[in-house]
């Protein structure tokens, strides 16, 4: 198998579900994307967790090694892949952000990130906030006791495949690989964040807008791999 170009363990995500338009959906992908339906719907996610234990080609810089990152991801088809596409995400780091932006041309932006873990024998209890225009942006979960997910859950967490686009507006994709992820069952949520001030305009429509679902993800180890058949910088379309 190919080597994959990135390691870590994705631990506590906080996944918020909304459904959005298909064309206000649409107009946001690259050629080559659809936008993908469940339950009659086009979905997107706002997403907290800790992206920890990090090596890119097995090297691992201290001091960057375990941090929290915020993002917003819309669920997109490119054939018969099922995946995500990432209209932002947020890190405190500068280089990281940086390095995700010239190296895999994913949409990495700095903001001050927190993170707050707290684990009890029965209930854990995870929030992030990021700060953005002058304001403090929180995602909130407690949950029970892990257990397995149900097919619901499975259709927003079992995302094998990460699209982007290039500078030269072509379709790039990495192959996403870990294990079935557990849930929590959510016994609390608090989604309090300003859309336009995070994403554009467009995307205040969704203020005051609670989540259709909220998932709160155990984790795992993962492996993020170049496509495998063709480059990753270039993905033709026919």
């Amino acid at each position: 198998m190919t080597r994959p170009f990135l390691t870590a363990r994705w631990q506590n995500l906080i996944l918020a579900n909304f459904p959005i338009g298909e064309n206000f959906l649409r107009s946001r992908l690259p050629e080559g994307l659809e936008p993908d339906v469940y339950e009659g719907q086009c979905w997107c996610s706002l997403v907290g967790f800790q992206f920890l234990e990090t090596r890119v080609f097995g090297l691992s810089l201290p001091g960057y090694r375990n941090f929290p990152e915020w993002n917003l991801r819309c669920y997109v088809r490119h054939r018969d892949q099922r995946g995500v596409f990432f209209i932002r995400e947020f890190v405190q780091s500068r280089l990281i952000a940086w390095v995700a932006r010239t190296m895999y041309n994913e949409p990495y932006a700095v903001a001050p990130i927190q993170a707050d873990i707290r684990v009890e024998p029965t209930r854990t209890t995870v929030m992030y906030r990021v700060e953005i225009g002058n304001r403090m942006h929180e995602l909130r979960a407690v949950g029970g006791l892990p257990s397995q997910p149900n097919d619901r859950a499975k259709w927003f967490i079992d995302q094998s495949w990460g699209f982007g686009r290039t500078r030269k507006g072509l379709l790039a994709k990495y192959e996403v690989v870990h294990p079935q992820w557990q849930t929590y069952d959510v016994q609390d949520v608090t989604v309090d964040v300003d859309w336009g001030l995070l994403y554009g305009p467009e995307w205040a429509f969704l203020n005051h807008t609670p989540p259709a679902s909220t998932l709160f993800v155990v984790g795992s180890e993962v492996s993020v791999y170049p496509n495998s058949q063709l480059p990753m910088r270039s993905v033709p379309e026919h």
